[in-house]
This record gives structure tokens, sequence and C-alpha cells, in this order.
């Protein structure tokens, strides 16, 4: 039988490698379609690690919103993550953290030097500050994987979970899509329980966006 810090390690290695990429990776993208297809069937809350009474209704709304006539899947990933207009939620932490409100600011600076003393490396080929949401659940679900759970847990408490509480009611309220409504909502029920095994108290930082 797995101990909890066992069982809460797989779900978040599970949960973000999901969630991650759903905010990181374009619907279009071959690495992503599998996943996408999968998320077409409501069943899949049967193995969602994290139940919640929300789930029957946010996997029905994330399968209504592949055929959203508005306006399709990867025009809102677009809308979404990229422009050209304004973002409606920022998935960069240091738009939250950084009083100028700028990307590459000293919270994402902080995240590298935390990176670095770790010894972990910046995979990505683009050039894109490491502060990125998805990015950042999917760091966290490596180091899960890794069973690093202090490491986790430093994540979490300095580095996501200071501002992913405000970037999530940004983007549910602005989302105006039900897939990308929906995720927020499930995003926010995750973290609620990955939180709950946390050793360390989040860091309280001021919000500037």
């Amino acid at each position: 039988m797995m101990s909890e810090t066992t069982q809460r390690l797989a779900t978040i290695a599970l949960t973000g490698r999901v969630l991650g990429a759903l905010f990181y990776q374009e619907p279009q993208s071959r690495d992503v379609a599998s996943l996408y297809a999968s998320l077409q069937d409501p069943s899949w809350t049967e193995q969602w690690p994290v139940q919640h009474e929300e789930l029957a209704s946010i996997a029905q709304r994330m399968a209504e919103g592949f055929n959203y006539e508005p306006e399709s899947l990867s025009g809102a990933w677009q809308r979404l993550f990229i422009g050209p207009d304004a973002l409606p939620a920022s998935p960069w932490g240091s738009v939250y953290l950084d009083k100028e409100q700028v990307l590459f600011g000293d919270s994402m600076l902080e995240l590298r030097r935390w990176m670095r003393k770790n010894d972990i490396s910046n995979e990505q080929e683009s050039n894109e500050p490491e502060d990125h949401f998805g990015l950042l659940l999917m760091l966290a679900a490596w180091l899960a994987e890794e069973r690093l759970q202090p490491k986790v847990d430093e994540l979490l408490a300095w580095h996501i979970l200071p501002w992913s509480g405000r970037f999530l009611e940004l983007f549910i309220a602005n989302a105006d899509h039900p897939f990308y409504q929906a995720l927020g909502e499930l995003t926010r029920l995750t973290l609620a329980d990955w939180s709950k095994g946390l050793q360390i108290p989040v860091a309280q930082k001021e919000l500037y966006s």
C-alpha cells in the first residue's frame, strides 16, 4: 500500500503532466493529440486522481468545447496564450509578482536561480521565460516522478501557488470558451489537492495584476 507521500507524488506526476501540457501545447500539436482525444469522452473523470463533486460538470463542458461553434479549440488557445491581442490572463508568473508586470522580471530570475541551484535545466528550445504556468506544472510533475518531495514543495510554495490563484481567477473569468473555462476550474481544484500535503508554508507575495 502506498504511503500518503508516495500517493501525493503520483497524483502530482500524472495531473501535472496533463494540465501542464493543456496550458502549454497548441491543441493541434502531435504531442498532445491523444490527450485531447481522450478528453472528448467524459469518462476520463473515473481515472482522475483528484476526485471532486464538480468533475462531472467540468468533463461535460470540456467535451462540449470540442464542437463549440463560436470558436475552435485552436482559435481559443491562440487567443488565450499567443495573441495578437492582449492576453486575458497572462500565463507568466512575473507579470503578477513584479511591480513592472514584465516578462523576465525579478521573480522569474529568482526561479531561474532556484533551478540552477538544484541542477534543473531548461530544456525548452524557445527562449520563453521559465515561469510559464504550463511549464511550471510539468516541472512539478517531473520532480514528483523523481520523488523529490522537498523540491516539489519548494516549487509549489515559492514559485507557483503565490500567484496561480490570481491567474486562474482571471483565466476562468475571461476564457470565454467552455473547454478552457473548465480546464481552469479543473486546475484550481487539483492544485488545492496538491497543497494539502505541503510541508512548508506558501510564500506570501504581493500581486500586481
